[in-house]
């Protein structure tokens, strides 16, 4: 391919790129492939001649897109948003277009500094902390994992690093049972051991017990183990449950241990001021990460993590091998020895589009619209007799199940199921479940990018008719 086709096929895209955002409504929002389906139409090996991009396109038209569940469909209200927007597609088509390897200041002073910067726009954005420091990361699983690792090199005096673990350290690492899946995985890579996990129990509300995290960690003192890490979290993925971060962070700074907060999802709503009590006590917090991607319209990858002591975060990642020595170095930021990866994308580009295309007032509209349809719907089923709010949450989603007074408990789990199973193959939504106190519940995220009010109502309509046709 030549510039000329280049150019070609890159005005063709576009407008394909437009025609899939005006008619994405036509398209499943979930894929209704059967397992192996898309496997089965791609030729075994790869071709020994190259092809046209009319032959690629097209297998991309028939083989690729039927298999493709749409996030960007406004009925997607399943796990968590990966959002999108037009300023951050763009942002994306230039980072593509330069290519730029940003993992040192001199390969991309720009990179660099505009990563800075944004990072910087963040705290103000959202009332963070102003003695915090900001990287952007992959996601908010990588920027926990660097956290974990950052307390256990702190803690170990940076031995571990240097000589491996010590079986007779004994760290342990507090989270709530709600909390993601993300931290088992983290510390098990960090090499801590999962059964050092201590999930401790949540309270009615589904948040994390302080009285009960204090408990453990005064067990294990007694016991003879070092309390390294408390990950608090701030709107869990199952209920949006936020953990109580003030009293949490009474216990951590008492016992000297690492507090991080995952407010991968829910940070976003702090660019409202309203909502900036669920990070009441964040000034004790070591470290926080919440994702642009999920809910502030900017395409994954682009995780925002933010540590009060940079000067341990890097110390525990920095590597310096002759090739990337460079004079500029103790002038600027080199984000290769913020993050596990040495290698990093140009992510602050996007971000910095989506924000100024916006603006802040436009973001602040657009995620109190959203809790506001979100608070209307639960109020929809609250109101209807066949239906039950299982629990409440400030922010913008809805936690319901199914239940007609002639069912009794026992059937009610296999009911929601059922009902579940046929709302996401119809292909007019996506809604994911969670299970609360035992108990199988729907789960709505009405934070996709271009949803509007109609578009719940709408899928509310349909979850009524769906339901009482199961009803048998």
């Amino acid at each position: 391919m030549d510039n000329k086709n280049f150019r070609q096929h890159a005005h063709e895209l576009v407008d394909w790129m437009a025609d899939y955002f005006e008619n994405i409504k036509d398209y499943p929002v979930k894929s209704q492939v059967s397992p192996g389906e898309i496997y089965s139409q791609i030729p075994d090996s790869a071709p020994k001649e190259g092809q046209t991009f009319q032959q690629i396109f097209s297998d991309f038209e028939k083989i690729i897109m039927p298999g493709m569940s749409h996030w960007q469909h406004p009925n997607f209200y399943a796990y968590f948003p990966a959002n999108s927007s037009y300023p951050s597609i763009l942002g994306e088509m230039l980072t593509a277009t330069l290519a730029a390897q940003c993992m040192i200041w001199d390969t991309s002073p720009a990179g660099t500094e505009l990563e800075e910067k944004v990072m910087q726009w963040l705290i103000k954005m959202t009332g963070l902390p102003e003695n915090l420091n900001g990287v952007i990361q992959d996601s908010a699983s990588s920027s926990t994992l660097t956290a974990i690792i950052t307390a256990r090199e702190k803690y170990s005096n940076f031995e571990i690093n240097e000589n491996g673990i010590d079986n007779n350290r004994k760290f342990k690492i507090y989270c709530s049972t709600e909390t993601h899946s993300s931290i088992e995985k983290a510390v098990k890579i960090a090499g801590l051991g999962k059964n050092n996990l201590v999930k401790i129990k949540v309270d009615n509300k589904q948040r994390m017990d302080p009285e009960e995290l204090s408990k453990a960690i005064e067990k294990d003192i007694s016991q003879g183990n070092r309390p390294l890490c408390v990950i608090a979290t701030v709107g869990t993925t199952g209920t949006l449950a936020v953990d109580p971060l003030d009293k949490i962070a009474v216990i951590t700074k008492k016992h000297d241990i690492w507090l991080h907060v995952d407010a991968a999802y829910a940070g976003t709503a702090l660019i409202l001021p309203e909502f900036r009590w669920i990070i009441k006590g964040i000034e004790h917090a070591d470290s926080l990460v919440f994702n642009p991607h999920k809910w502030m319209f900017t395409n994954f990858d682009c995780s925002a993590y933010f540590v009060k002591e940079k000067s341990a975060l890097i110390r525990t990642f920095e590597i310096m091998p002759e090739y990337l020595k460079t004079d500029s170095a103790s002038q600027v930021n080199n984000y290769r020895d913020w993050s596990i990866q040495l290698g990093r994308r140009f992510r602050a580009l996007k971000l910095w589009f989506v924000i100024r295309s916006f603006g802040i007032r436009g973001l602040q509209d657009k995620i109190k619209k959203q809790i506001v349809i979100a608070k209307n719907l639960e109020e929809k089923i609250q109101n209807h007799q066949d239906f039950e709010i299982m629990v409440q949450t400030p922010l913008n989603a809805v936690f319901f199940r199914y239940h007609p007074q002639n069912v009794t408990d026992d059937d009610l789990d296999k009911l929601n199921a059922k009902l579940l199973q046929q709302l996401d193959s119809s292909g007019k939504l996506y809604v994911t479940h969670t299970k609360i106190n035992g108990k199988y519940i729907i789960r709505m995220i009405i934070g996709q990018t271009s949803v509007t009010e109609q578009d719940v109502l709408s899928s509310w309509e349909f979850i009524q008719k769906t339901a009482s046709g199961i009803n048998t």
